[in-house]
């Protein structure tokens, strides 16, 4: 294959990937609308899961504030508000945005709560907090995901909960050891996680493998993208690219200081892999899938105003935003697809204003459906009652540094990589505006599929705080200990 790839019948030059000249075009800044600016966003090495990150999210993302503090220098008592989003909740820190403020050290004043929004929670993280700026209610605000997939609550069976909470009724011993004789084996079987949808019982494979064969994506196509994905993801790594990431201490392990699933293998490797969800023809392998991830991460966020008065400069300003949702068995990842035209329209841009596309990658059979449905209009006039298509982003302009399949996806951080990254390639590439997307899974009370995207426009600057403040020390955890012991988990 050697520096180039051939996807959907283009040829793509890896080292033309990086030359996005700069255009000189409009603001989108409104008389009378506050400017909202990403001031700063950091995450921890996003991890495979397994590997090193057992405790509690609360413990990762207070951590991973403290980092984001130390490397703007910002006062903990000027954040007005904490948001953050997670997916697969731990019953003891339900609210894990509070019991993290408490951890990082922010005032008790400082109020914080938590969204879950499948894989867009740190995206509807980012919008609530930008929906509060807007409204004059904050001037500053923290906003975030954290998921650990390395340690998720497995629950006993229904049966046996059952039995354990009328066991917690019975009164007298003869009623308990009644209850206690009528426990089976199988009450012992615990009970993980739901993986596929809880209103199609389908996993989000399967429907990537049947959206791909859909759209006729073969595997060969799904494996050259996955590479791709590798191949940038460890160009950018490399190249120093990835600045929001943050070194984190693993209790009883070294130092982390860089994601660890970014791999690129070969053509002929990744054939080998048989298919993951639908045997033995399917076209979706654990080779083109995202990997399950710990991660987290957060961004700051402030009015304009609020910004320059601190002395900061933004590193990008968030314009506009639309969420939709379509049917989630059979689109329940075309959400980019449906979106893009919506949001351009909104902000007044069209695909050829945009220099930089972050898309999330949970297949890369669903990132190639979704080019081909954008660049369709068949599917524009019949599926989405539009007269024609909105067109695929240029491969040249689309996650060049690598995407979720090389990166990983922690669920609920993914949102906040996808911004602080489309805002660091704005400046390195010298775009203007940015456009950021991602599909999540359908909820189990709404029944439906999301996707938010964000019309980046790059700061007129670039540099949030002095080199000279930030600091490089790892985040290391010290769960359990008193707050004063643990040591600045900075960055």
């Amino acid at each position: 294959m050697g520096s180039y790839f051939k996807l959907t019948g283009i040829l793509v030059n890896i080292p033309s990937l990086l030359a996005v000249q700069p255009k000189s075009k409009k603001t989108l800044a409104k008389s009378g609308v506050k400017n909202i600016v990403v001031v700063e966003g950091v995450r921890i090495p996003f991890l495979q899961s397994g590997y090193c990150l057992h405790g509690a999210n609360s413990v990762c993302f207070h951590l991973l504030c403290r980092g984001l503090l130390n490397r703007t220098s910002v006062p903990r008592d000027v954040v007005d508000y904490i948001v953050y989003g997670t997916v697969i909740q731990e019953v003891k820190t339900s609210n894990v945005a509070r019991e993290a403020a408490l951890g990082a050290g922010f005032s008790d004043k400082t109020p914080a709560h938590t969204v879950t929004m499948a894989c867009i929670s740190s995206n509807q993280a980012m919008t609530t907090g930008v929906g509060m700026i807007a409204a004059g209610q904050c001037d500053v605000v923290v906003a975030g995901g954290v998921e650990l997939m390395s340690d998720v609550p497995i629950r006993h069976s229904r049966k046996m909960r059952k039995t354990m909470l009328t066991l917690n009724r019975a009164k007298t011993l003869g009623q308990k050891l009644s209850l206690i004789s009528k426990i089976r084996p199988d009450y012992f079987a615990p009970e993980l996680p739901a993986v596929a949808e809880f209103s199609t019982s389908e996993t989000m494979g399967h429907s990537a493998d049947r959206l791909a064969a859909a759209f006729g994506i073969s595997r060969l196509e799904q494996d050259e993208y996955a590479l791709r994905s590798h191949t940038l993801a460890k160009k950018a790594q490399d190249g120093g690219l990835l600045l929001d990431v943050v070194p984190f201490k693993v209790p009883g392990k070294d130092t982390v200081t860089k994601d660890n699933g970014i791999r690129p293998s070969s053509m002929e490797q990744m054939g080998k892999l048989k298919p993951a969800f639908v045997k033995p023809y399917g076209t979706v392998t654990a080779a083109n899938s995202s990997f399950l991830t710990d991660g987290a991460s957060a961004v700051l966020l402030m009015s304009e105003e609020k910004a320059l008065a601190m002395g900061y400069k933004p590193k990008a300003y968030l314009r506009d935003f639309v969420y939709v949702s379509q049917d989630p068995k059979d689109q329940l990842l075309l959400g980019p697809t449906y979106a893009t035209p919506k949001v351009l329209e909104k902000a007044g841009l069209t695909m050829a204003d945009i220099d930089v596309f972050e898309f999330h990658e949970a297949f890369a059979g669903q990132i190639l459906a979704n080019l081909k449905a954008m660049d369709s209009d068949w599917f524009a006039q019949n599926c989405m009652g539009r007269k024609s298509k909105v067109g695929a982003p240029p491969l040249e302009k689309f996650n060049n540094w690598g995407g979720s399949l090389s990166l990983g996806h922690p669920f609920a951080a993914t949102g906040c990589r996808l911004v602080i990254t489309a805002a660091h390639r704005l400046k390195k590439e010298g775009g203007q505006y940015g456009l950021v997307a991602a599909c999540a899974a359908g909820g189990q009370v709404m029944m439906l599929h999301g996707l938010a995207l964000f019309p980046l426009e790059r700061g007129s600057n670039y540099i949030s705080a002095p080199v000279s403040t930030m600091k490089s020390s790892p985040v290391t955890p010290g769960v359990g200990a008193p707050l004063k012991s643990r040591g600045t988990g900075c960055l």
